[in-house]
């Protein structure tokens, strides 16, 4: 009985060494660290601003030509003579420059009610109309493409009247201007200008006077052709 004793003993203290070492083994050993699949989920939180503003370089600035307005070319020439330039859109207006015969001004401007052109009085910072319908004038380009306007200073109407006995004519513009007989047929009004006066009832048609008018100007023939000297009269 003692041998078989022995042996159980020797069986025990082993299997009780074996636990002794398994335990120590489980407490030094420490635990695996969790494996990314097993981590638990993290709740998703929206993502942050970034506290740094990044500052964009502006884009480059492409430089374009500044477009220029193209005003169409119109030109008047002096034909056949010399030009009148007068200070408004009509005959009644004051001459107050001239354009020489083949002398050429560009047009600035056009009246709506006449066939009227405003242009730069040549050598001058002033500006003056002249007419596109004389035979003086030669138009070159669209007289619509240029801007225009309606003049709102009148003419101040010049007169001359016939004090003597005689018909005059009148020229340029072959005017006959009754004797002071026919009054008040004696006085006409009269475009600003120069002017000739001939006796109209002697067959030689002396001339009896020469003359410039300007607006506003009365201006009176008071000798004939045979120098008869009559006054009109006054009131």
């Amino acid at each position: 009985m003692t041998k078989p004793k022995n042996i159980f003993l020797i069986f025990l203290t082993a299997a009780l060494l074996q636990a002794c070492l398994k335990l120590q083994m489980t407490i030094s050993t420490p635990p695996a660290a969790p494996t990314l699949d097993s981590a638990p989920q993290a709740e998703s939180t929206p993502a942050q601003k970034p506290t740094a503003i990044q500052t964009l370089a502006p884009a480059p600035t492409l430089e374009l030509p500044t477009p220029t307005a193209t005003l169409a070319s119109v030109t008047i020439t002096a034909v056949k003579g010399n030009l009148n330039i007068r200070r408004g859109p009509g005959l009644a207006y004051n001459s107050i420059g001239v354009l020489y015969e083949g002398s050429a001004v560009q047009v600035i401007a056009r009246d709506v009610l006449s066939k009227w052109a405003q242009v730069q009085i040549p050598n001058s910072d002033k500006t003056g109309w002249v007419s596109v319908l004389t035979k003086y004038s030669q138009l070159t380009g669209d007289l619509d493409s240029v801007p225009g306007f309606t003049t709102q200073d009148w003419p101040i109407m010049a007169y001359l009247r016939n004090c003597t006995h005689h018909q005059m004519y009148i020229m340029p513009g072959e005017i006959i201007l009754p004797s002071s007989y026919a009054i008040p047929e004696n006085e006409i009004s009269i475009n600003p200008g120069h002017y000739f006066v001939y006796d109209l009832d002697l067959p030689t048609l002396p001339e009896v006077k020469e003359f410039e008018i300007r607006e506003g100007q009365e201006i009176e023939i008071v000798d004939d052709g045979s120098g008869e000297h009559r006054l009109c009269p006054k009131g």
